[in-house]
């Protein structure tokens, strides 16, 4: 008997371990603060210090910094920050030793692969068509494109400092955006259509960050032309 117990123990250990790794790798999202809060009532600071995020292996991220004084973005682990130096110019490092008011993160060890539609080239036409392509898979999702953009705009926040928030746009006074022509990019995007003002705004399902492939130039992602034949959509494995 004291076997068949020891069994039954060893069986229920083993069954809830692996449970806990498939917990932490199945892609489900965690939304540290509120847009909402930053646009309208202020609240600046950081919420979360990234550098306490323990599980940074495929790990993936974004936000802005706190103060909105840039954009973040994490990918497969690695943490990019970019700062605004002129109208023209930025700059990109990588680090994890970044605060953030809010932040939407996911672990994700697996991606499935998918061939962006031709049709899909702007970001109406892709939050349609994750919204038609994905009714049957869990929300909110992280997402990751690859390929060519034949035209982008991304923006840095660059809030004056000292300065106070309680409009939309007064948290953008001092944002600079940056105009983008056939680059190799990579994307990382939030989907949800539950979440706005929280991590979207609130005319949109999605939130998305771009960086190029020579990590020169990241931002807050406002639009887009997909260069046709080029673009791999990712989603999380279930």
């Amino acid at each position: 008997m004291k076997h068949k117990t020891i069994l039954l123990a060893l069986t229920i250990f083993t069954l809830t371990s692996n449970s806990s790794i498939a917990q932490q790798t199945s892609g489900d999202v965690k939304i540290v603060g509120e847009m909402k809060n930053v646009m309208w009532n202020g609240q600046l600071s950081g919420n979360i210090d990234l550098d306490t995020l323990t599980n940074k292996i495929h790990l993936y991220g974004l936000g802005p910094v706190e103060y909105l004084r840039g954009e973040i973005l994490i990918v497969d682990g690695k943490s990019y920050k970019s700062t605004v130096v002129s109208g023209k110019t930025m700059k990109v490092e990588e680090t994890y030793d970044i605060k953030a008011p809010f932040f939407g993160y996911a672990v994700i060890s697996k991606w499935t692969e998918h061939e962006l539609p031709d049709s899909v080239q702007s970001i109406p036409q892709l939050e349609t068509y994750l919204n038609q392509t994905t009714k049957n898979a869990p929300r909110p999702f992280m997402f990751k494109l690859t390929g060519t953009v034949e035209q982008a705009t991304i923006h840095v926040v660059n809030l004056p400092e000292g300065s106070k928030v309680s409009s939309p746009d007064e948290a953008h006074k001092g944002q600079k955006n940056y105009d983008l022509k056939n680059e190799q990019s990579e994307i990382i995007g939030f989907f949800s259509t539950g979440h706005k003002a929280i991590f979207t705004h609130h005319d949109t399902f999605l939130h998305m960050h771009l960086i190029t492939k020579d990590r020169l130039k990241m931002g807050h992602l406002d639009k887009v032309v997909f260069k046709k034949g080029t673009v791999k959509l990712y989603l999380p494995t279930e």
